[in-house]
């Protein structure tokens, strides 16, 4: 067996469930990757929830205050180092 399909069985036993590997929505999976940037998946999931609950499209996100997004984003790991997605949503 190649490492490809090696790699490809060991993720079938043992990949997890999450909630962004059973969409097609962009928006969510990009969220996903944009929030675990920042943190472990144990951290990340509720804020990938609560994000999805109050700025379900990216439409939502860039309607939303910089301050909205910045307090919804503290707590993350690096907060202080990054910041949130809110800057791609924008034309600033």
């Amino acid at each position: 067996m190649n490492f490809a399909a090696t790699l490809l069985q060991w993720f079938k036993n043992n990949g997890r469930s999450l909630p962004w590997r059973e969409t097609n929505d962009a928006y969510a999976i990009w969220l996903s990757e944009v929030i675990l940037q920042q943190t472990r998946i144990a951290q990340g999931m509720s804020y990938w929830e609560r994000f999805m609950a109050q700025w379900p499209t990216i439409n939502d996100l860039a309607a939303a205050t910089e301050d909205e997004v910045l307090k919804a984003w503290q707590g993350l790991s690096y907060y202080s180092c990054k910041k949130p997605p809110y800057g791609c949503t924008t034309d600033s």
